[in-house]
């Protein structure tokens, strides 16, 4: 397939833009490099796929590693990208590009309408203009909010979100859902669960653990500790990412997948792995609950698991290739 992929500079981006060429599709990866966290990190990710900082200019494609070609582009930007794929002719699009973190939307909503509703209607529009055949779209598990029906199902009700982050991504699957309906297009879903691994996210719990200890801060644990996540490894995302892309078409055009490991850990267990691979003993800083926090996310993953799913990799195997990755990238 030709493949059009949004956020290629980001962490799941990154590595799914390297997964589905190595499949053999002809991946065009986008990407806006914005400031939300520092760009050298994604500089460097696009580096991993051949990308040459020097050679990037707005609009301009540039070729990456084998099967991969990157163009600077903002998804906001309606007439470039349905310029791009007027030349392009894309068979799938595998949408990662948002704005992410739900602390964040917090105090700074109105970035999240900007990405996650209108570049996300932007990229809708383009199916629908150019007959796509696939949409593979990243939604969330924090539609579901503090749900206490665990393991969270995607039949589940999801009326309830407690970020706005959570808000946006549910209104991407109903505008999905309608897009889907009125125009013939196959559109999934995915809500991801809680992603870690190498080129991961600096705002997100091991980036900002790990640079804590190194730097010998106290780390702040929300909820005093209370929580648990389904940590799911980057290698099993991608993986999953790349069977959705590749499936079939069924008779049912739109379908919403949880896509995370399905065994939930306690984030005290997941610090306490970090700990001893990084040699250190952090200092505690314990806070209550934050706005938009949820107690618990645990996958039912069984959907995906039909199409050939099968997570692979524990906590106890993933945080060390994190911890060996970090160290060498921030040389510690």
């Amino acid at each position: 397939m030709k493949v059009l992929l949004t956020g290629a500079a980001g962490f799941i981006g990154m590595h799914t833009a390297i997964r589905m060429a190595q499949s053999g599709h002809e991946v065009i990866g986008i990407d806006n490099i914005n400031s939300y966290y520092e760009t050298k990190l994604k500089f460097d990710r696009l580096k991993e796929l051949g990308i040459d900082k020097e050679e990037i200019r707005y609009n301009k494609k540039v070729q990456g590693i084998s099967n991969f070609t990157f163009v600077e582009l903002d998804i906001q930007d309606a007439g470039n990208l349905s310029a791009l794929f007027a030349f392009e002719q894309v068979d799938c699009i595998i949408h990662l590009a948002a704005q992410a973190g739900v602390r964040y939307s917090i105090t700074n909503p109105r970035d999240y309408i900007d990405n996650n509703i209108v570049g996300f209607f932007n990229i809708l529009e383009v199916c629908r203009q150019f007959s796509i055949k696939h949409l593979v779209f990243a939604s969330s598990s924090s539609v579901y909010g503090n749900s206490d029906e665990v393991p969270f199902s995607e039949d589940q009700k999801t009326d309830h979100p407690v970020s706005f982050y959570a808000a946006t991504k549910k209104s991407n699957e109903v505008m999905a859902y309608a897009y889907s309906d009125l125009y013939k297009i196959r559109m999934t879903g995915l809500r991801f669960f809680t992603v870690y691994g190498p080129w991961g996210r600096p705002d997100m719990a091991p980036m900002l653990f790990a640079k804590a200890g190194v730097e010998q801060k106290p780390i702040k644990i929300f909820n005093n500790g209370k929580q648990s996540r389904d940590f799911t490894y980057i290698d099993d995302i991608v993986e999953g990412v790349r069977i959705v892309a590749e499936s079939k078409a069924e008779t049912e055009n739109f379908k919403i997948l949880n896509i995370g490991k399905g065994n939930p850990d306690v984030l005290m267990d997941f610090i306490s792995i970090l700990e001893k691979e990084l040699q250190l003993q952090f200092v505690y800083d314990f806070q209550p609950a934050q706005k938009g926090d949820v107690v618990t996310t645990f996958a039912n993953t069984e959907k995906l698991e039909k199409l050939g799913y099968k997570p692979k990799v524990s906590l106890a195997d993933g945080i060390p290739k994190f911890v060996t990755w970090f160290k060498e990238y921030y040389k510690v």
